[in-house]
């Protein structure tokens, strides 16, 4: 795959295309390729190809809501292009439309061979992720079926069902075989002298078990209009800082994205919800501590997220245990998937409960939009859901018999369950990994300020004077054992875990920001550890690296190790504010709004370590997530931690 991808994003439908707008069905690399609905790859590939040639790029597609491009036939510099064509694509909620206007530049009748092949293969975004892991799919049938107006793909596997139908107008002159699964849409158009022809196709996914009535959209452009109306939503009413223009363009494209990122969700009572999907295009699907996080930092702009969050994570609560997904009652699920391969169970995350943090950030979450709104309607509501996460905390968790919260690797899902969830993201200062369970720092912050905010919800709301004060003194006991046991006095800094037999781990990471957000450390411990996660070899001038330079475990190019990520200084950001650091935070937010500056005011999921003072532009990470939800966010929470207007 040579040409880049450039993603389209709608909800729980994403398409990603090359510069020329095609789609190879290429298998494997850091992106996906095809459009995808609910974890399945429904269109796996769509080629342009003139008078029987791939035209060459005049225009390549650009980033944008839709992706337009310019192309010509291939020839020479004596004999200017015959024709031109004009080709602009959106995606809607399982859909993909294209308009394609074909223009002679000649002043005599032409005739132009255009044709479109089309597949699909419907493979899971599982298969296409690199990690050389392969799945048997057992009397699995792919069939096509000729239209009049276009073709059908569709795929069965036991009571596994999904359909693609591709449609034209005008209808093709012909669909033909090609030899493989693929389809051939072609059309003859003749061109009156410097006459233009035009060309609509359309893509509808039908998902396994999706029954709506839907329609593709008209056009292009109809898409491209649904989606300013619902920025417009998300943007409307917002005050943005008109000292820092740049602050305030990060913060309206972040809600730009996330306005694309919201995907269908139900709550406790069936009812519909929209929240925010963690991020495309390996994660268009809810993850448990992404939309809790984007709408905290979303909260005191637009609550309406957090309301639907939280509702949603209700109706997905974990009732009983199970060893598959790591269920455990009252926990929080992390992730929750639609494809084949998780209604199979052939991987773990149909429902998959490997975190450790979101429990407590449900319940983090819940005080705050409470507080923040003054509408105590949802934590009346939820008031057993929170009393049954609080239960998971004491018991499976592990505060009451650990006295923290503690994971254990899972073998077949995740090794870690923090936010810093890829292998080998907790390790030592040299690189080695702990051995037993995990007691990671940043979740025990996110324990603390969970046990004080319920402690406020009862008090306040449940009228639970009893339940508030158990609450309250859990949490007292907590911060007191987490000075003893994690801080670090020749490093005047918090280690980063502890190990299964109680060692620190002392990796000097970012996650101690997360301690000043939480609040868990007192005055003194907590403007040691902001002022030292401004010194260079942790700021990289973009950010605080999530390990500081000079370990040996430390890596710019590390997924956890080195790199920058907004939605972690977002949270470091806040937790200078509140313990003061004004100027430190304001630092952080200068460097990230910098960042974002250099990519269209966008902050991807992660980037490089490397510094600003060895390479003048941010550099990106490989793999990385183009749109998502935290980093869409983090811009706001950068707003509220600056205090500008």
């Amino acid at each position: 795959m040579t040409d880049r991808h450039h993603l389209l994003v709608h909800g729980r439908t994403f398409a990603a295309v090359g510069d020329r707008g095609d789609i190879s069905g290429y298998r494997g690399g850091s992106a996906p390729d095809g459009m995808f609905v609910r974890d399945a790859r429904h269109l796996s590939r769509w080629q342009l190809t003139v008078d029987g040639a791939v035209p060459d790029t005049l225009t390549p597609v650009a980033d944008g809501d839709t992706a337009r491009c310019v192309l010509v036939p291939r020839g020479g510099r004596d004999e200017p292009p015959a024709y031109t064509l004009f080709r602009e694509q959106a995606v809607g909620d399982s859909s993909f439309v294209e308009s394609l206007r074909v223009t002679s530049n000649r002043p005599v009748p032409t005739t132009v061979h255009l044709a479109i092949t089309a597949d699909a293969d419907f493979t899971d975004q599982f298969e296409l992720r690199s990690d050389h892991r392969t799945y048997t799919k057992a009397g699995a049938v792919r069939s096509r079926h000729v239209l009049p107006h276009g073709v059908e793909f569709a795929y069965r596997r036991g009571e596994w069902h999904s359909v693609t139908t591709v449609t034209a107008a005008p209808q093709p002159d012909a669909v033909e075989e090609t030899g493989t699964g693929a389809r051939r849409l072609a059309w003859t158009l003749d061109l009156a002298p410097h006459g233009t022809a035009e060309l609509t196709l359309r893509v509808m996914a039908r998902p396994h078990g999706d029954r709506r009535a839907l329609r593709v959209p008209r056009s292009p452009a109809a898409v491209r209009q649904r989606l300013r109306a619902r920025e417009g939503e998300f943007t409307q009413g917002v005050a943005f800082p008109t000292g820092w223009p740049e602050l305030a363009a990060a913060c309206t494209r972040g809600l730009a994205d996330l306005a694309a990122l919201q995907v269908p969700a139900t709550g406790p009572d069936g009812e519909q919800l929209r929240v925010p999907a963690a991020g495309a295009p390996w994660f268009l699907t809810l993850l448990g501590r992404d939309a809790l996080l984007t709408s905290l930092f979303a909260l005191p702009y637009r609550p309406a997220p957090a309301a639907a969050t939280l509702l949603a994570l209700a109706a997905t609560q974990a009732t009983g245990s199970s060893a598959d997904g790591i269920a455990q009652p009252g926990k929080i699920v992390h992730e929750v998937r639609h494809g084949e391969l998780a209604h199979f169970g052939q991987v773990p995350y149909g429902r998959y409960y490997g975190s450790v943090d979101a429990t407590p950030l449900f319940l983090v979450l819940l005080g705050a939009y409470t507080e923040h709104t003054g509408d105590t309607g949802p934590a009346r509501r939820l008031e057993r859901h929170a009393r049954a996460a609080v239960g998971w905390m004491l018991d499976h968790g592990g505060l009451t018999s650990r006295g923290y919260l503690v994971y254990r690797a899972d073998q077949g899902g995740l090794a870690n369950q923090n936010w810093k969830d890829s292998p080998g993201a907790i390790c030592s200062a040299e690189g080695t990994r702990p051995h037993g369970p995990v007691t990671a720092a940043g979740a025990q912050g996110y324990a603390y300020d969970a046990l004080r905010r319920t402690a406020g919800l009862a008090r306040t709301v449940w009228q639970d004077t009893t339940y508030a004060h158990l609450l309250e003194q859990a949490a007292g006991d907590l911060r007191d054992r987490f000075r003893r046991d994690f801080w670090m006095p020749e490093h005047s800094f918090p280690a980063l875990a502890l190990d299964g037999r109680g060692e620190q781990v002392d990796a000097l990471a970012s996650d101690a920001g997360h301690l000043l957000w939480s609040g868990l450390l007192d005055k003194e411990h907590g403007e040691l550890v902001g002022r030292r996660l401004l010194e260079p070899d942790f700021f990289s001038g973009w950010g605080v690296r999530t390990l500081a330079a000079g370990q040996p475990a430390y890596h710019p190019l590390s997924y956890h190790r080195g790199s920058v990520w907004p939605h972690d200084n977002a949270l470091i950001a806040l937790g200078l504010a509140r313990y003061g650091l004004h100027d430190e935070a304001r630092t952080i937010a200068h460097g990230l709004v910098d960042a974002a500056g250099a990519t269209g005011h966008r902050l991807p999921e992660v980037l490089a370590g490397y510094g600003r003072d060895t390479h003048p532009e941010p550099v990106p990470y490989p793999h990385a997530c183009v749109r998502e939800s935290r980093s869409a966010s983090a811009p706001l929470a950068l707003l509220t931690a600056v205090g500008v207007v």
